[in-house]
């Protein structure tokens, strides 16, 4: 099976392309450029290639020789956005357009699924079936995978299974870690709008107190998840945005609070019930304090769970690829979320987390500013999606 040895050879090249697109973030569905050279570079390849999947998606489908895989197909995704934050890494590649950069590591993954196509395009002969690579756009919140699925990806490119990775800082650098069930929680917003009868905040009983409200709303929210929900499950309320008055005007109560946050869990049964008691809870206390609440709370990323047979494969390929020592066979989920749950919705699989070692900047963290992803790992990476098709595909 291939090793991380076997893949080297590609290293530099991989590392090549991880670094321009670092150079040259795009945001999701804005990823005209680094869609235009994944696609290239597949049908260089001799690969299949179908393209504006999801508005700037790629697919490119490579079917072996070798004879023994049948009809069965499998579909390895890489996303492709990058985040609307500056750059403070300092690095020779560091982004060249303002106000972007890729915070997240999706630059690596394009990275790596691109030199396991190109090995697996080389020794076609060594699996049979079809492998589909699915570059994907708009993971950052946007919503790119259920537009993918939409617009009829797996009617139009059928899979068995369907398997993400993801760089991970701080596990060693070429671990491949599968957890055996929940990988990362749901990700939903939430809003609540309080209206009240502003009035002189030296005159409160004149009025009625929006704020007040917010407040108590605010003071609850912790109260549902550490006395309502299993102490064994796992559920996040937060608050991320206020919104309230006129700083040059203390004097007045405002009549209108704007609050919006989000909402995490591993369960739906566990993020059904947020979801009641947050409204729930918005309109008793509004009815507390004589006002009126406006909730809305917005489904948007569903947990991502791999399944049990999926998640076995992947652990027998990261075996087989980087070795016992650098093969872990569960991983504790993160609260996080990930749109790749809406390929799992729609097709067994898994999702699995390749280790990158220890930022270069101690806040150099997913999100931050000082992130950048470790090419060590791009060899790995890239052994696995090799070995985890010649094993699916034997």
């Amino acid at each position: 099976m291939p090793t991380p040895e076997e893949l080297s050879p590609l290293a530099e090249d991989m590392t090549a392309w991880r670094r321009d697109f670092h150079r040259h973030p795009e945001l999701g569905f804005e990823e005209t450029r680094t869609a235009g050279i994944v696609a290239d570079l597949l049908k260089q390849w001799g690969i299949a290639v179908e393209t504006g999947i999801g508005e700037t998606g790629v697919v490119g489908t490579l079917t072996g020789t070798c004879g023994t895989g049948g009809n069965r197909a499998i579909g390895l995704r890489a996303d492709m956005d990058a985040l609307a934050m500056p750059e403070m890494t300092g690095a020779d590649y560091a982004s060249t357009t303002p106000g972007k950069m890729h915070a997240c590591g999706h630059d690596g993954h394009t990275a790596t699924l691109l030199g396991a196509a190109r090995w697996l395009a080389a020794n076609r002969d060594r699996f049979g079936g079809t492998v589909h690579f699915i570059f994907q756009p708009a993971e950052e919140s946007l919503g790119g995978a259920a537009r993918m699925v939409k617009e009829g990806l797996f009617d139009r490119f059928p899979v068995d299974a369907v398997y993400g990775m993801h760089n991970l800082p701080g596990l060693p650098v070429g671990t491949i870690a599968v957890p055996k069930g929940a990988v990362l929680a749901s990700s939903d917003t939430w809003e609540v709008t309080f209206r009240g009868a502003g009035v002189h905040g030296a005159r409160p009983h004149l009025g009625t107190d929006a704020p007040l409200a917010a407040a108590q709303f605010i003071a609850a929210l912790p109260m549902i998840v550490a006395r309502e929900i299993d102490p064994l499950q796992a559920a996040v309320l937060s608050v991320g945005h206020m919104a309230a008055g006129q700083r040059r005007a203390p004097n007045v109560i405002p009549s209108e609070v704007f609050l919006c946050g989000t909402a995490r869990a591993f369960t739906e049964e566990v993020r059904s019930h947020l979801e009641a008691r947050l409204v729930e809870v918005a309109h008793s206390v509004a009815t507390i304090c004589r006002v009126q609440a406006e909730p809305h709370y917005i489904r948007r990323i569903s947990p991502t769970i791999n399944r049990a047979e999926q998640a076995a494969v992947a652990v027998r390929a990261a075996r087989s690829a980087v070795g016992e020592g650098l093969t872990m066979d569960d991983h504790p989920p993160l609260t996080p979320g990930e749109d790749f749950s809406e390929f799992l919705l729609a097709r067994p699989g898994a999702y699995v987390w390749l280790g990158t070692g220890a930022p270069a900047h101690p806040e150099g963290f997913h999100h931050n500013p000082h992130f950048d992803f470790n090419d060590a790992a791009l060899p790995h990476g890239a052994a696995f999606w090799c070995t985890l098709v010649e094993q699916e595909l034997a």
